[in-house]
């Protein structure tokens, strides 16, 4: 195990092939409560299901549509699925998936995905949290963990995310952690039914200076535990 150099450990090499993964960061405090990021658990999945089919009406208007029911996606097989290929992935280098951990408890995923390396070393990052954090600071927290993480062990140099223009609360989040909007994509996924807009967001490894957490503790938005 090796630190990161801002919070958080890496598990394994430094000289690794996968630089940055896996990993667990944190914790800081949010209103919520205790936030952390951790590698995704196969017994998370009873959790997830529960939480995902509760928040149905929270979650399913800013997700892209994928075949089947809501229920039918969120069986404890198509968990199975999903931990795989992330998992997969992550060993692989392509992908950074995290588990959104309050108080020790499953609250929600983030993950850095399509991670290129090369003249680009960029990924784009995807978040949800529970209902019941709503508003709680978790997501915020959460980004911040993430991108100093990516920015600094995982050796990205951008990150990039998607939000419907519509999706206020996700727009905030990302603007506490320092992502800028850049452009419009039309009609870019279908979400809801139909093909929606979405605004894109993205920081780069210059604009976090000394740290996305530190920004977040000093502007009062989280504290360090």
């Amino acid at each position: 195990m090796y630190p990161d150099a801002r919070g958080g450990s890496v598990i394994g090499s430094a000289e690794s092939g996968h630089p940055g993964w896996p990993a667990r960061l944190g914790p800081v405090r949010a209103r919520a409560g205790v936030v952390a990021l951790r590698p995704l658990w196969l017994r998370d999945g009873a959790a997830w299901r529960r939480i995902r089919l509760d928040d149905r009406d929270h979650l399913e208007q800013w997700e892209p549509s994928t075949p089947g029911s809501w229920k039918q996606r969120h069986t404890l097989t198509s968990w199975w699925t999903q931990w795989w290929s992330l998992r997969s992935l992550a060993r692989r280098g392509q992908c950074l998936p995290f588990a959104i951990t309050v108080d020790g408890a499953f609250g929600g995923q983030l993950t850095i995905g399509n991670v290129v390396r090369s003249a680009l070393c960029s990924g784009w990052v995807g978040y949800w949290v529970a209902s019941g954090y709503a508003s709680g600071g978790v997501a915020t927290a959460a980004l911040g963990l993430a991108a100093d993480h990516a920015f600094t062990a995982a050796g990205l140099h951008r990150l990039e995310a998607t939000v419907r223009p519509e999706n206020a609360a996700s727009l905030r989040v990302l603007t506490k952690a320092g992502f800028r909007q850049e452009g419009l994509f039309l009609r870019y996924l279908h979400v809801a039914g139909a093909w929606r807009d979405h605004y894109c967001y993205a920081t780069t490894t210059e604009d976090s200076g000394t740290g996305v957490v530190a920004g977040m503790v000093a502007a009062g938005l989280i504290d360090r535990e």
